[in-house]
């Protein structure tokens, strides 16, 4: 177990002065979600397997809270399992987050697609759909981008090599955003029978 973890931490040694260069399309990711919240637009969010996961937290963050009360901020992860096995069953795998976009993408929100390998012909589909119909388009991408590199409006590649590290890193710079996305809003007050956690 430790020379795992030490394998774990040389890795992030190596990947954290890499991330730095990522700033400006992070900063522009929350430009784009400032922006279409003023708007009253939402944020949509997919992603397959681990990403699944990570688009899940990533909405729940705005929904409800990341650090601290303040006001809710609409953010849709497209992870329905009702939704997702019918187009699946019914359109083929290929469409599941495409089809999703097409019913509740509106011009000005925010489509944001997560995929460590760029490959994901789910989300390349999902992603083209969305630049169809006037969404904002984001990528979090890993190794060289794959497929959906170039694709967005606003990508943010890491640049590491194992699915771990990219979902690892993926969530330190979305974790980032949503603190900055809080430091810009006021506080609310505590909630009735609020628990800490």
């Amino acid at each position: 177990m430790r020379s795992l973890l030490d394998d774990a931490l040389r890795d992030w040694g190596e990947l954290l002065p890499k991330l730095a260069p990522l700033h400006e399309p992070l900063t522009r990711l929350g430009d784009a979600l400032w922006e279409c919240w003023r708007r009253k637009g939402k944020m949509l969010v997919a992603g397959n397997g681990g990403s699944a996961a990570d688009a899940i937290h990533f909405a729940e963050e705005f929904v409800v809270r990341f650090a601290k009360n303040r006001r809710a901020l609409a953010a849709i992860a497209l992870t329905d399992p009702g939704v997702v096995t019918c187009a699946a069953n019914d359109l083929g795998y290929d469409r599941v987050f495409e089809r999703q976009i097409e019913a509740l993408g509106n011009e000005g929100d925010v489509f944001i697609a997560m995929t460590t390998s760029g490959n994901s012909e789910n989300l390349i589909r999902a992603i083209k759909l969305a630049k169809a119909q006037n969404l904002t388009t984001v990528s979090f991408l890993g190794r060289d981008g794959g497929r959906t590199k170039g694709l967005c409006d606003i990508e943010l590649i890491v640049p590491a090599q194992t699915s771990a590290r990219i979902q690892e890193a993926h969530k330190l710079l979305y974790h980032t955003l949503c603190g900055w996305v809080e430091a810009k809003l006021e506080p609310s007050p505590p909630y009735a029978g609020e628990r800490a956690g």
